[in-house]
């Protein structure tokens, strides 16, 4: 039984595009847009060299299986928004892994996690 989401052997990665903005946690994401509203997802980074984390894009594996699952649209009419000074509403690959009811990515003992909904 898995108890984690595994990475794909093969894969697509057609919706989604990477995102650059101003944002105060986060330089890049995957944003997410239908219409004129979108939703922001990003996933913890570290480096092992200066131990060091950043919030970024997802990766490129999970694009598709997060818009293509059943409840996204769901979940993205409720969370999603229009842009307000080039910033998109946030969610982390967590939040929307658990919403979602996917099994999450393993997590790393480096990671750290918002304790709020909004970001």
């Amino acid at each position: 039984m898995r108890y984690h989401f595994e990475k794909p052997s093969v894969y697509f990665s057609m919706y989604g595009t990477t995102y650059a903005c101003d944002h105060p946690v986060y330089d890049k994401c995957t944003l997410y847009c239908i219409g004129n509203k979108g939703l922001a997802v990003i996933q913890q980074r570290y480096d092992v060299a200066t131990k060091r984390t950043w919030w970024g894009e997802i990766d490129p594996w999970l694009t598709d299986t997060l818009y293509l699952h059943e409840k996204f649209q769901d979940y993205f009419s409720e969370r999603a928004g229009e842009c307000i000074g080039s910033l998109y509403p946030t969610v982390t690959l967590r939040q929307i892994m658990w919403a979602l009811k996917l099994k999450p990515v393993a997590k790393q003992r480096w990671e750290t996690c918002f304790d709020r909904r909004d970001i």
